[in-house]
């Protein structure tokens, strides 16, 4: 029964992270569409890590203050307390399924943590960031 248990759960990831990379693969299509392109791990993840200032306290922020040190950690937003659940599609199968979510979230932390909306060069570099983060 375990087993099987198991071969569950290995297919229902499989598939969640199949639809995790058709929904950020179609979005990165129309970011190059805007011209933005070729999108880098490393980029992304130096936005990741990267501090911005901010008119709030803190006085400056990065996504691992409400992420957690790694996309494959929990975190808690700084505002509200609520728990944030890991970005990594590895370690949270729900992650990048969802186009619209993924817009919205995008939009929304940019301007939270930047100050500002992402280029598409930048949501790009997120994206493929936390595909192939754990």
């Amino acid at each position: 029964m375990r087993y099987r248990s198991l071969t569950l759960m290995t297919l229902l990831m499989t598939l969640s992270s199949a639809q995790a990379s058709e929904a950020s693969d179609q979005l990165l299509q129309q970011y190059r569409e805007q011209g933005a392109g070729p999108f880098s791990a490393e980029a992304g993840k130096a936005i990741w890590y990267a501090t911005y200032p901010s008119t709030e306290a803190p006085q400056s922020r990065s996504c691992t203050d409400c992420h957690g040190a790694s996309p494959g950690d929990g975190g808690t937003h700084l505002r509200t307390g609520k728990a944030i659940a890991p970005m990594s599609p590895a370690v949270n199968p729900e992650r990048l399924t969802d186009q619209k979510k993924i817009r919205k979230w995008l939009l929304r932390n940019c301007k939270w943590t930047l100050g500002r909306e992402c280029s598409w060069q930048e949501r790009g570099d997120l994206l493929i960031f936390l595909q192939h983060s754990r």
